[in-house]
């Protein structure tokens, strides 16, 4: 196994809905997820956090702050996740995300939606938990 990387991931929620992205690649590939990545040599983590939703969705947000950190840990992978809170670059609503990158789908997800799709490992208890989400 390669070392430990470190990723962020973009929590956004305007109008009763949540930005999120079908993932693309593993780990945990097909399933519904945060917007993010790895944050690369020489980034902060909020301008990892911007670049890497501006590439999956192709909005651009603003990082707030802190909201926890998640591991993700399999035989070929360890991601240090590190959460935030974003928001959208200017006020119009809604902005229609468009998938890029390594995401397979980008989208608003209703609130009372997201039980119901097939989430990545811990996703909706850590939302709720940090009472991100209802």
């Amino acid at each position: 196994m390669a070392r430990p990387e470190v990723c962020v991931g973009g929590v956004l929620v305007s109008h009763g809905h949540i930005l999120m992205v079908k993932r693309g690649h593993d780990p945990q590939a097909g399933l519904w997820s945060l917007p993010g990545g790895r944050v690369e040599l020489g980034e902060t983590l909020a301008t990892a956090l911007e670049r890497e939703v501006l590439e999956e969705t192709g909005l651009a947000v603003r990082c707030g702050g802190f909201a926890g950190f998640a591991e993700v840990i399999t035989t070929e992978h360890h991601n240090v996740v590190l959460d935030f809170i974003v928001s959208l670059s200017g006020d119009a609503w809604p902005r229609i995300p468009h998938a890029s990158s390594d995401a397979a789908e980008a989208r608003w997800v209703a609130l009372g939606e997201m039980p119901e799709l097939p989430l990545v490992d811990g996703l909706l208890e850590f939302l709720r938990t940090r009472r991100l989400v209802p």
